[in-house]
């Protein structure tokens, strides 16, 4: 492996830590509010991030579906039903990538409406990240201060892995330690197509033009701006069609690529793929020892927030980088107020027709 590709130093493992302020949140609450096994989710994800980080050599992120996740926390969907949705949207990503369909999209859909997406994603999280700040706001305030100071200052900025190592240390002295939970092994489980059926309609469709517009068009653009490297859409679509198929059917909790991740991985010192085997590790380690509900105590919201606070952040600065401003800007607010579904498919319905009348008038 080269060096250029994979490395193991400070920067990059604060960096691998960055992108947990939104996966840990999501994926214990699904655990707290559905019957799925935390454990079996965080082995899957350990594993999607080594093999993500071997595939593209880079820092990729690995994050739960949030369309999914955000419906399966607030209506408590079953294991059944999340398995339905996932495999299903497993199969479309892997069907848009082998007809190339992806091509006709991306012809169609303007970067100033990526753009959007981003800004809108950006301004979700930072909501999300001031909520959680708010629950526990002491450790919240000296984290983020704790970010302005590696910011501000000249010193390699690994105050991610300072925040997680801090947040840990508050959570065992507060709660204790969380004890060794030893994982059970996956099995395969196959979705009643009842169940299937509602997963399609209350997770999946929400969740596909949340992936096109964010886990693929918008990561692809970002990889581009802040590493100077080219990835595919196809590419993107293929790794996490491979990650839904092969996971979800054994307890895994339907994952994907993002924007948010991969600034959050970016802005906290990863460059290369060792983040991605870092990040892999660890999950692996905590899933196999670890994984009980008491872990969402043990890394307090006060600190997950500062690290989803400066992540929002990074990626609004990336959003600025628009062509059109002020479409950028609705596209954000309808994403942020009303969800990334209906500005994706609002604003791209106006770009459409605008379209279409400017050729009428030539």
């Amino acid at each position: 492996m080269r060096e250029k590709d994979f490395r193991f130093t400070l920067d990059e493992t604060a960096g691998a830590l960055g992108d947990f302020g939104t996966l840990l949140p999501i994926v214990v609450g699904v655990s707290v509010a559905t019957d799925m096994d935390l454990s079996r989710m965080l082995f899957f994800f350990g594993l999607a991030y080594i093999g993500t980080g071997l595939y593209y050599k880079l820092p990729m992120p690995v994050e739960p579906m949030k369309a999914m996740g955000v419906v399966a926390i607030a209506e408590r969907l079953s294991p059944g039903e999340i398995a339905g949705a996932g495999i299903v949207m497993g199969v479309v990503l892997l069907l848009i990538a082998v007809t190339g369909a992806m091509d006709l999209i991306k012809k169609n859909i303007p970067i100033p409406l990526i753009r959007g997406i981003q800004l809108g994603l950006a301004l979700t999280l930072m909501r999300q990240a001031l909520i959680m700040v708010g629950e526990d706001w002491i450790l919240g305030l000296i984290s983020i201060f704790i970010v302005l100071f590696y910011t501000l200052s000249k010193k390699l900025d690994i105050s991610a892995l300072v925040i997680i190592v801090l947040g840990v240390a508050v959570g065992v002295f507060r709660h204790g330690s969380p004890g060794i939970s030893i994982m059970t092994l996956p099995s395969f489980q196959w979705p009643l197509w009842g169940e299937t059926l509602v997963g399609i309609t209350k997770a999946t469709i929400p969740q596909i033009p949340l992936t096109l517009g964010n886990a693929v068009l918008a990561t692809a653009l970002l990889i581009s701006d802040l590493l100077d490297r080219k990835v595919e859409e196809k590419k993107l679509l293929l790794s996490m069609s491979s990650m839904l198929l092969l996971a979800v059917p054994f307890g895994g909790f339907p994952m994907c690529h993002g924007a948010g991740g991969l600034a959050a991985q970016y802005r906290f010192g990863a460059r290369t793929g060792g983040s991605n085997l870092i990040s892999g590790a660890v999950l692996l380690l905590v899933a196999f020892f670890f994984a009980t509900p008491k872990l969402e105590l043990i890394i307090p919201f006060g600190a997950l927030g500062a690290l989803l606070f400066y992540s929002a952040l990074s990626l609004y600065k990336t959003s600025r980088k628009t062509t059109e401003n002020w479409f950028t800007i609705v596209t954000g607010v309808i994403a942020f107020v009303f969800g990334m579904t209906w500005a994706f498919l609002g604003m791209w319905g106006f770009h459409f027709v605008r379209t279409w009348i400017q050729k009428k008038r030539v």
